[in-house]
């Protein structure tokens, strides 16, 4: 599937896939920014993207930087709507207490994964179907 891009920047970067098979496409930084411990960064990548009806873009943090420097999503996934046209911009956290994080232009700070979607209709019910699960929640299978 072709998913179009528009680069607001000529030197914009555009998003890839780093090796065949991969499930994202990595998302570059638009623009240097240091995240400060606990702080929130809005980072620009300088492209828009046309994501295709009944698909939607989850955009997911990198494993590499969220493990190795505490720089994560604070709307993990952000979600693109087939219908936005506008910037992809990644809402970044440092969860790291104590060390800053340096994004420079150019950096891979993110994926964004294409998800095909499923027409659905909400309706009220006075009853639930059963399920094996029921209405257990959080704790319920014993493990944090």
């Amino acid at each position: 599937m072709e998913i179009p891009f528009r680069r607001l920047d000529p030197s914009a970067a555009l998003p890839e896939a780093q090796h065949p098979g991969d499930a994202g496409l990595d998302l570059r930084a638009h623009a240097d920014v240091e995240v400060l411990p606990g702080e929130r960064a809005m980072i620009a990548t300088g492209v828009a993207v046309a994501i295709p009806d009944g698909h939607a873009g989850l955009v997911l943090p990198r494993s590499g930087l969220a493990s190795k420097h505490g720089l994560t999503l604070a709307n993990s996934p952000g979600l693109i709507d087939a219908g936005y046209r506008g910037e992809v911009v990644v809402a970044a956290v440092n969860l790291d207490r104590t060390e800053s994080v340096k994004v420079a232009r150019g950096d891979r700070i993110a994926q964004l994964v294409v998800v095909a979607l499923p027409q659905v209709e909400p309706a009220w019910a006075d009853e639930l179907p059963a399920s094996a699960r029921g209405a257990d929640g959080f704790g319920s299978t014993g493990t944090s």
